[in-house]
């Protein structure tokens, strides 16, 4: 079946060639011009994955994005002002998957959405004997990882995380206490030669945290080795 993604931008000219470029792909594709029209549509029927336009009238993409993530660990990647660092950062901090900077490549944009696609089949099993096993879920002290349903939960309470924070603290939690470098963590979710720089994954890891300390103000097992990378600690 045909991946369904969904466009929010006030940019018309934007709407309609992103949206030919995605079918002719063999994607199907749903359009919303502004922030308050798509959220309703986005919980209430949820795509396979959606792009938000940060800059957009009556509700821009971080709002919605905020609103979203309340209800919603849908994939989503970010379209940013050219140079607008902040808007970046705040996306990746609220939950983004992704993001890409205007004036943009459709090839780059078919890209990203690929490979985030990818990345959410590859939680999924497809059944067979050796996939049901690989999907087994993973325990580290009171933390326990459930691929095949993406789910998390901290000493019994539930963590909602996005694809990427996922697959990243995953690599982290199948080697508790051994050093993961941002590089590696980027590979792990990151597929494809696509490169996203450093802060990206700190970013992640800072919502990664934030997430967990709202279910345990004490959480400490994601730790931080400066000019080395990131461990977990199942201690």
């Amino acid at each position: 079946m045909s991946a369904t993604i969904a466009l929010v931008d006030d940019d018309r000219n934007i709407l309609t060639s992103v949206s030919i470029a995605l079918q002719t792909e063999g994607f199907l594709t749903r359009v919303y011009s502004d922030g308050e029209s798509a959220l309703k549509a986005l919980i209430e029927n949820p795509p396979d994955l959606a792009v938000l336009d940060i800059k957009m009238p009556k509700m821009d993409g971080l709002e919605l994005l905020r609103r979203l993530r309340e209800r919603s660990a849908i994939p989503v990647i970010f379209l940013t002002s050219k140079d607008d660092e902040l808007d970046e950062a705040l996306g990746l901090a609220m939950g983004a998957d992704d993001y890409i900077s205007k004036p943009f490549s459709q090839r780059l944009l078919l890209a990203r959405i690929r490979a985030i696609l990818r990345r959410t089949e590859a939680l999924q099993p497809s059944g067979d004997a050796s996939d049901a096993e690989a999907a087994q879920p993973l325990v580290r002290g009171r933390l326990t990882m459930d691929p095949a349903r993406h789910k998390v939960t901290w000493g019994g309470k539930n963590v909602t995380l996005t694809v990427t924070e996922f697959l990243i603290l995953e690599t982290l939690a199948q080697r508790p206490g051994i050093v993961k470098t941002r590089n590696q963590l980027m590979d792990a979710a990151y597929q494809d030669d696509i490169y996203v720089d450093d802060r990206t994954i700190d970013s992640h890891i800072k919502r990664v945290r934030r997430k967990f300390r709202q279910a345990d103000p004490e959480f400490d097992a994601i730790e931080t080795l400066y000019g080395a990378g990131y461990r977990f600690s199942d201690e």
